[in-house]
């Protein structure tokens, strides 16, 4: 393949590329060491961006944390961007909520980098965020006009002390190896809320779909209890409606464009989202 071919001649080691499984949006081979990830074109959603210079800048922005992979190297490759990172040994994320609610509370206490977007903040642009996506929807079915029928009540302010967040932490971008835990996947970092990050990992949708089951009510509570601040526990619980929503009408969208388990996971999340509605007094 001429792509390999190129990187060899930049002096790079990747024998007998081996495909990787898990990731949705770009083609991921391990070579010896080493990862290499070609990013496609079509790869950007409207919930999740897929951005290689974003996912460069946060592997070198967190080098020496522990919480991510070593760069090696990234380029271009006729007009497609590629990175290549330090492979680990280990498997998708499986068990123990607490140990990734303090994995995301260390990152939500780091630094954000340079060029890092703002992210969603607030319910009021939660809710511009999941009116955009179902516009998006190429079917406007019945089910679009229910999604949005179920918009939440209440209004939840913008966060003022915004913080670095992954932005995609499902079990397939969490990495269990040697008694700890490394995020992949950082095509979508923001500056924003960490109450995100916490919801896109309770998500039963993202569950479903990178793990094969919601997480359990006990693992739930476990991962609240273990996450360093209470106070984003407490707006995450506030905003939680408003996410399920988003979720919903994202595995709407997922489910129009060639993603058929995406049905089951918007059957989740519409589960989710009716058990934590409140329902409006008349």
């Amino acid at each position: 393949m001429r792509f390999f071919q190129s990187l060899r001649a930049r002096g790079l080691d990747v024998p007998a590329p081996l495909p990787l499984q898990g990731g949705r949006s770009n083609r991921v081979w391990q070579c010896g060491d080493l990862v290499i990830k070609l990013y496609l074109p079509a790869g950007h959603t409207p919930l999740f961006a897929n951005d290689p210079a974003l996912e460069a800048s946060a592997l070198s922005a967190l080098a020496g944390t522990g919480m991510v992979p070593v760069l090696r190297a990234s380029g271009l490759f006729e007009g497609q961007s590629w990175l290549a990172y330090g492979h680990i040994t280990g498997a998708p994320w499986q068990r123990d909520t607490a140990h990734v609610a303090r994995l995301l509370g260390r990152l939500h206490d780091q630094p954000a980098f340079s060029g890092v977007p703002k992210g969603v903040n607030g319910s009021a642009a939660l809710e511009r965020q999941t009116l955009a996506i179902l516009a998006q929807c190429r079917l406007q079915t019945a089910d679009v006009a229910q999604i949005r029928a179920l918009r939440p009540f209440g209004q939840v302010p913008p966060l003022q002390q915004l913080a670095l967040i992954h932005g995609d932490p499902v079990p397939g971008n969490l990495l269990a190896h040697d008694g700890t835990l490394t995020l992949i996947d950082w095509q979508c970092p923001q500056l924003g809320d960490p109450s995100e990050d916490l919801a896109l990992f309770l998500s039963p949708a993202m569950q479903y779909l990178y793990r094969g089951a919601p997480l359990s009510k006990p693992e739930q509570e476990g991962f609240l209890a273990a996450y360093p601040d209470p106070r984003m526990v407490g707006r995450y619980l506030a905003l939680k409606p408003w996410f399920h929503w988003r979720m919903a009408a994202y595995c709407l969208w997922r489910s129009q464009h060639g993603e058929p388990r995406d049905r089951v996971a918007l059957s989740l999340e519409r589960a989710a989202l009716d058990q934590s509605i409140i329902p409006k007094r008349a």
